[in-house]
């Protein structure tokens, strides 16, 4: 009954008022024409002296103008038979060829539309609740959508464009088509029950989002991007819980992974007083060694708690070497960290600038990122209208005088940040082959082309879908968990009972499940990167860090251990 009353109101538009009216001026173009050719045909026989009825003149030009032709009733004169092929030719044109288009583009295809239209999902069923609202679809949807179905989380994708839905719906999405400034679309949506809205579209369409759903719910919380700086207030104003910037957060993580700076290690996650951090291993005494070998927790305190290869998480063994490549995932304390970045960090100072590739939003938030480090650099970007002061150079990052000129051959690190993969893939070919010793990190939009960036020769790829999905889960599970990168997470939970009473090397829970514990908290004290013989309470609190296989392999080992807020 529904799709019927869609279909209703589908004809009912102004398209298909316009195309009802188009069909019917052609078949009243028709009617007159056969008309006109039955009066012709019953002169004419008159004029051969021969008289049949006006239903055969209708008769007679129909079967000719469909071509059928029985051949029944002909004329004799050629005078008559000029007039036969005329209306045969006339058939051909409006019957056999104009009708039938005709039919299709005015009767046919909007008519398959409307059934298309009414297919397209418009609203949720009414017992849902605690869903997950994303407007807009681009790459962080995608990425969000399977973390979701990971989590076993409801979500819905809102998108404007019914064909667009379709086929959203078709791969698998659970997708809505309606209006984003439409307060009817958010009342089908059950705004009212959801978990979490993500608003993502540009800045004034995401302040019109947050306004229009705070009318019908003033407490669910919304989280919204902010491409522009002016326009997290007014955000935050028209009644965003959260607001984000993701261009800014990639420009700010690309540039904290140069080296060149005077830390070695980079913050990427807090809890209380444990930091976890990231360190590039190029250019530092790590390489080249084992981790035993680096005696980073003998001489530090600093706990390797993982490694990056080339976008590949790596779990570490005593015997895992450190390549130039390598980046370090580390966890301890601020001191600790201190004693490591003034052991490691003075190493990284380097004199010439660092060169950034692309001078939109994220290029501009690297380039603030660097020079709140007090770091040289040269913006390479083809738009005037972009560029700034005289650290701007404009002209084409592919150009080798415009390389040449901005310092390639001596630059410490490229930062690659135009938002069009292929774009990335062929620059960091590019530069590599030019600077085969050179640190390049590169921006990546799609998951599916990280590795192709590493294979192109960057040796650190982030990901902006991945970044911007992991900023919003943890805003969605703020008290079971806290992403920090691809598949990366730090989880709370009470010692479960298996291991009370043994130390943290009789309970095996790296070897057994992939996770490193990282701290263990009593009732009054948090030890940070406990050693093998700290013996485990009942009452403990353990942290640990483990990608999501690890995690998975941990809560099926112990079913019942209790979360704690992070």
């Amino acid at each position: 009954m529904k799709m019927i009353l869609s279909e209703m109101i589908h004809l009912m538009s102004k398209k298909q008022e316009r195309n009802i009216a188009i069909l019917l001026k052609f078949f009243g173009a028709l009617a007159a024409m056969v008309t006109v050719y039955s009066t012709l045909f019953h002169y004419l026989m008159i004029f051969e002296d021969r008289e049949f009825s006006w239903i055969t003149g209708f008769y007679w030009t129909l079967t000719v103008m469909s071509t059928l032709g029985f051949g029944d009733i002909t004329f004799t004169t050629d005078l008559g038979k000029l007039f036969s092929i005329i209306v045969l030719l006339s058939g051909i044109v409006f019957l056999l060829t104009m009708l039938p288009f005709t039919f299709i583009e005015f009767f046919y295809l909007p008519w398959l539309d409307a059934q298309a239209k009414a297919q397209a999902p418009r609203e949720l069923p009414a017992d849902t609740n605690d869903h997950v609202i994303v407007t807009g679809y681009d790459p962080v949807t995608i990425y969000l959508a399977e973390k979701f179905r990971q989590y076993q989380n409801e979500y819905v994708i809102l998108v404007e464009d019914v064909q667009q839905a379709l086929e959203l719906r078709d791969s698998g999405f659970e997708v809505v088509v309606g209006s984003f400034s439409d307060s009817e679309t958010y009342k089908h949506l059950k705004v009212g029950k959801a978990a979490l809205v993500v608003v993502k579209v540009d800045d004034m369409m995401n302040t019109n989002i947050t306004f229009t759903i705070r009318e019908i719910s003033p407490e669910v919380p919304i989280v919204a991007n902010a491409d522009l700086d002016e326009s997290v207030d007014i955000l935050e104003l028209a009644g965003s819980t959260y607001v984000i910037q993701i261009t800014k957060m990639l420009g700010e993580s690309l540039a904290r992974r140069v080296i060149g700076t005077t830390a070695a290690a980079n913050v990427i996650g807090r809890i209380e007083s444990l930091l976890i951090a990231e360190a590039p291993a190029m250019r530092t005494p790590l390489v080249g060694k084992t981790l035993q070998e680096s005696k980073l927790r003998e001489t530090m305190g600093i706990n390797v708690v993982g490694l990056w290869e080339r976008g590949q998480f790596i779990m570490p063994s005593p015997q895992t070497e450190i390549n130039p490549t390598t980046v370090l995932l580390l966890a301890g304390s601020e001191e600790q960290f201190g004693a490591f970045d003034r052991k490691l960090g003075r190493q990284q100072k380097y004199q010439d600038p660092v060169l950034i590739l692309g001078g939109g939003r994220v290029g501009r938030a690297a380039a603030a990122a660097l020079r709140e480090r007090h770091l040289d650099y040269r913006v390479i970007e083809k738009k005037r209208t972009r560029i700034g002061d005289d650290r701007y150079i404009h002209g084409s990052a592919a150009d080798l005088d415009v390389l040449r000129k901005a310092g390639i051959a001596t630059t410490p690190s490229i930062i690659i940040t135009t938002h069009d993969d292929p774009t990335n893939i062929y620059l960091t070919i590019y530069c590599r082959k030019l600077a085969p010793e050179v640190q390049i990190i590169c921006r990546a939009n799609l998951e599916k082309n990280i590795s192709k960036l590493h294979t192109a020769g960057a040796d650190l790829v982030m990901s902006y879908a991945s970044m911007a999905a992991n900023a919003i889960l943890n805003l969605l599970k703020p008290d079971e968990l806290l992403m920090l990168a691809e598949g990366l997470n730090i989880f709370r939970v009470v010692t479960p009972t298996a291991y009370a009473d043994k130390s943290l090397a009789e309970s095996q829970i790296r070897s057994r499940t992939g996770c490193n514990v990282v701290a263990i908290c009593d009732q009054e004290t948090a030890c940070i990167n406990p050693e093998p013989t700290y013996r485990l309470h009942q009452q403990d609190e353990l942290i640990l860090i483990g990608n999501e296989g690890a995690i998975g392999r941990f809560f099926k080992m112990h079913p019942d251990s209790k979360r704690i807020k992070v």
